[in-house]
């Protein structure tokens, strides 16, 4: 049960950050309770899949006013050096793998 629910958390901040459907402060509660590694992945697959997008400002621009604060930047630090990011990177592409399955692989991952 708790990793069904890892991931449901795990969704509701990329969805809330990519759909705006949770404000600033919400959302950084809820990544200030997650693990490093999972933020900084989330974070990183929303910036290369909205890179060129036509809702890359308002989506980025989220990413960005939640990664301004510095709890937030210390654990983006921290979970970029993980050996999940390597081993995400290595064996998959960020805009290649849908989100629902992104984060099942990731949590799966972090919690195997």
């Amino acid at each position: 049960m708790a990793f069904e629910q890892q991931q449901r958390d795990a969704l509701r901040i990329l969805e809330g950050i990519e759909e705006g459907t949770l404000s600033a402060t919400d959302s950084a509660s809820l990544v200030e309770a997650a693990d490093p590694a999972l933020i900084y992945l989330i974070f990183t697959w929303l910036r290369k899949r909205y890179a060129d997008h036509p809702n890359s400002d308002a989506v980025i621009g989220r990413v960005v006013e939640i990664s301004n604060r510095a709890a937030v930047a210390a654990m983006m630090k921290e979970g970029k050096d993980d050996p999940v990011v390597e081993w995400f990177e290595d064996a998959y592409s960020y805009k290649k793998v849908e989100k629902a399955e992104f984060i099942e692989l990731i949590v799966d991952k972090l919690e195997g």
